[in-house]
């Protein structure tokens, strides 16, 4: 078995039971730290990938994107779920192609969301929507590699926080062949078990980008996985922002002093790379 089809196996392994976090690198250093950390796997940000190239998320090409994420599969020795936006097209027959192309990266999971990016009308047609599922899943099966798919319903977070609507196409993805289902931005207590309840036994994946829950109290509700899509990168970018402004401002350096030493930070990175 090739590493890439062993990570492939150990990720969907980690959906079968109990609850995990998988945290959201934006480099290749920020996933090797998160791997120090003992995490068991780990997802790609959007945002926090679009921010690292000074542009706002989902202005990345399909042609970054794959490069992107073959860097970070290739950093790391665990699962690396894609955040693939949209699949980088409209079309079926187009997310379709570009899912086989992200299959060959290394990833072990990938994820399609149903946003538009048109405020007006920020999510796909619901019969679009279960067909790009369905074209993903038929690209991913045809490629033998055994990634995960994650279907994603994002109106709790594009200004369309209709819960019955959610659930209606997350269970419709599930049908489609989504693995894992996923709605960014649900936070209440009783709707993340309703959106559990409505697919299982089918894991879902909920984002905490926040301090309004643990993963006890996840776990509790039935949720096998956490990520926290571009909040670790919010965090990096506030320290950041904090001394910088300091200095501009102040012209004091105060913001600096309780950087992490630099020998942890290179120390950190003497580690063996993986194959």
């Amino acid at each position: 078995m090739t590493a890439a089809a062993e990570r492939c196996r150990v990720f969907r392994t980690l959906h079968q039971t109990g609850c995990f976090v998988i945290p959201n690198p934006w480099d290749p250093g920020s996933a090797r730290l998160l791997v120090q950390l003992d995490f068991p796997a780990l997802a790609t940000t959007s945002s926090g990938f679009a921010w690292s190239l000074g542009r706002q998320d989902n202005h990345v090409s399909l042609e970054e994107a794959l490069a992107h994420l073959r860097a970070i599969a290739h950093a790391v020795p665990v699962p690396v779920n894609a955040d693939f936006e949209g699949g980088f097209a409209i079309e079926p027959a187009k997310v379709a192609a570009n899912v086989a192309a992200a299959a060959s990266t290394g990833v072990a999971g990938l994820s399609i969301e149903d946003s538009t990016g048109d405020p007006a009308t920020p999510l796909f047609d619901f019969a679009l929507s279960v067909e790009r599922i369905r074209a993903a899943r038929r690209a991913l099966d045809e490629s033998g590699t055994g990634i995960v798919l994650t279907g994603r319903s994002e109106g709790f977070i594009v200004g369309r926080p209709d819960l019955a609507e959610t659930i209606r196409r997350l269970t419709a993805y599930a049908e489609a062949g989504a693995d894992c289902l996923y709605a960014p931005g649900i936070r209440a207590r009783a709707d993340i078990i309703a959106v559990v309840q409505a697919v299982a036994p089918r894991p879902v994946n909920v984002l905490v980008g926040g301090d309004f829950t643990t993963v006890a109290e996840l776990a509790q509700a039935g949720v096998r996985r956490i990520s926290v899509g571009g909040a670790l990168a919010r965090s990096a970018w506030t320290g950041f922002l904090r001394a910088a402004k300091e200095i501009a401002e102040r012209g004091t350096f105060t913001g600096l002093a309780g950087a992490v030493p630099f020998a942890d930070i290179d120390g950190a990175f003497a580690a063996k790379r993986p194959e």
